[in-house]
């Protein structure tokens, strides 16, 4: 034999166990050891034909009454019977040399295995017991704000398993992207193990500040000045869009504070690329300083026609 240790001790189980205690740890051993997860380890291959010898002769009844009463010596021909003839049993020697975990299987327990044990082993092992999918990978990346509101790509460096090797990866930063969303790459995170399959890459986007707007949900929101006349009296201003300036109608009387609407000129919708939101401008009202004693005689003129005489000075 290939093995002159101990069955019952190579499987770690005690002389009395069960058939189910040894069919237990033969598989949790099998599934430790097999060389589907272990290729190039000779010492782990050597481990587990040394199971899966001892489990061949453990599990079947006779062979096992055998070994019990004559130890190794039952199956090298140096033990006899009660009539002087050797009881060597029908053990077979297994070696491996390659294939997957279902041509190995059947090797042991017959052509009759199909995707599991045919032996009564209902949760034996398959081929697919051995698979183990690749964990996600989770990175940041940081866009501007007209990167987000526009699109655009990006190239981010990620390490392989052993953080020591880098890859660029390109990133494309959909339209319409917020603040602390995530973006999905399928199969860029850790490998998977025994055709498992590879975790994915989630990468957090953090959109920067741009100074003088604000986002709220598709819509944006910045501040417009326009002269005290204009409000008075009417006219127009040019805001500044995502889109470019717009001219926008300034009503008589306008105070501080009202909201001019935009439609169509917010951020887009990543649901919907016809769909966008507005940009509304907040007014505020220069108030104009140093100015000339003509200027503030004709102001507090102004100020009396429109009945504020009391409270001039």
């Amino acid at each position: 034999m290939a093995s002159k240790k101990d069955y019952y001790e190579v499987l770690g189980v005690n002389r009395d166990a069960s058939q189910s205690d040894i069919k237990k740890a033969y598989r949790k051993m099998a599934k430790k050891y097999h060389p589907d997860t272990n290729a190039g380890n000779a010492q782990a291959e050597a481990k587990f034909k040394e199971v899966s010898e001892a489990y061949s002769v453990l599990s079947d009844p006779k062979q096992k009454k055998l070994y019990d009463q004559f130890g190794h010596a039952a199956f090298d021909g140096s033990a006899s019977g009660p009539q002087g003839r050797s009881e060597g049993g029908n053990y077979r020697e297994y070696h491996f040399e390659g294939g997957d975990m279902d041509d190995i299987l059947k090797n042991i327990f017959g052509g009759g295995f199909s995707g599991g044990f045919s032996n009564g082993f209902s949760s034996g092992f398959r081929t697919e017991d051995f698979k183990q999918n690749g964990a996600d990978v989770k990175a940041e990346i940081n866009v501007t704000f007209d990167e987000a509101a526009f699109g655009c790509d990006k190239f981010i460096r990620i390490s392989d398993a052993s953080g020591k090797n880098f890859e660029s990866v390109k990133v494309h930063i959909p339209a319409g992207i917020d603040d602390g969303k995530s973006i999905r790459l399928k199969g860029r995170g850790k490998p998977g193990v025994n055709g498992g399959k590879n975790g994915d890459l989630l990468i957090k986007v953090n959109v920067m500040k741009k100074q003088g707007f604000e986002r709220k949900g598709m819509d944006v929101y910045s501040t417009v000045k326009i002269p005290f006349t204009t409000a008075v009296l009417g006219g127009k201003t040019a805001v500044q869009t995502l889109h470019g300036k717009v001219m926008c109608k300034i009503a008589p009387g306008t105070q501080s504070g009202t909201k001019l609407r935009i439609k169509d000129k917010g951020i887009v919708s990543m649901k919907d690329p016809s769909q966008y939101g507005s940009h509304y401008a907040c007014v505020e009202i220069k108030v104009p300083q140093n100015i000339s004693v003509e200027a503030k005689q004709k102001l507090r003129e102004f100020g009396r026609l429109c009945g504020e005489e009391d409270l001039l000075s």
